[in-house]
């Protein structure tokens, strides 16, 4: 597969947060006096950015208290956490440092200034031309509106790109860009919501095979191809 540009979420896709977001959260809740959320949890409220996050768990506890006081705690707390746990997966270093031919950027619903730091923390800011937040465009995937953005901004034709992400907001705003998408089952999603992804991949290594760069004979890319995995 021939490309020019490379656009990946963060969480979930580059980096594991979900153990920082889920102390920031239960911190945020703490006052009151609701059970604690788990790590699992954690993975299946975000996606969406830190207000839709908020506003889901008040309507899932029945919490009579408003939202804009969990939110300030929350951030009050994460953006002092933000690289307490934070990593990156298994080969998104190394598979980043070989793609060195791509235009790559970063497409989040995190907001921009956390998403900065996190990847500056970890050494990864380097590899990105563009780095989108949440508050970038105004507008949070699954809208195009972002992804259009980065086009733009880098002067690439929806054909000559692709999106790599975990969740079925990577996957619609890819199709709504006409991007071609591909799916990561590792993380904050259930590979079954991936189905609409045009490849599905387990290692993040894998994408090397999908764009044909040093590819491995032994892996066929009809494995890749959406469907095949799950």
């Amino acid at each position: 597969m021939k490309k020019q540009l490379l656009i990946f979420d963060l969480d979930g896709t580059l980096v594991d947060s979900s153990e920082d977001l889920c102390n920031a959260i239960n911190y945020a809740i703490e006052p009151l006096s609701v059970k604690p959320i788990t790590i699992d949890d954690t993975k299946r409220l975000v996606g969406e950015g830190i207000s839709k996050l908020i506003d889901k768990l008040i309507k899932e506890k029945g919490i009579e208290f408003s939202d804009k006081d969990i939110l300030e705690r929350f951030l009050s707390f994460y953006n002092n956490h933000l690289l307490d746990h934070t990593k990156p997966y298994p080969e998104v270093i190394e598979t980043l440092n070989r793609l060195n031919n791509f235009k790559k950027a970063v497409v989040t619903n995190k907001r921009t200034d956390m998403s900065r730091e996190i990847l500056r923390g970890l050494s990864m800011e380097h590899f990105f031309e563009l780095i989108v937040g949440s508050d970038t465009t105004g507008f949070k995937k699954p809208s195009a509106v972002p992804l259009l953005y980065v086009l733009d901004k880098l002067k690439i034709s929806p054909e000559d790109a692709i999106i790599i992400g975990d969740s079925m907001y990577d996957i619609e705003a890819g199709k709504a860009s006409n991007i071609s998408t591909i799916a990561v089952s590792y993380g904050f999603r259930p590979a079954d919501t991936l189905k609409d992804a045009d490849f599905i991949i387990d290692n993040f290594s894998h994408i090397l095979n999908i764009l044909n760069i040093n590819r491995d004979p032994s892996i066929s890319l009809s494995l890749f191809r959406s469907g095949a995995m799950c």
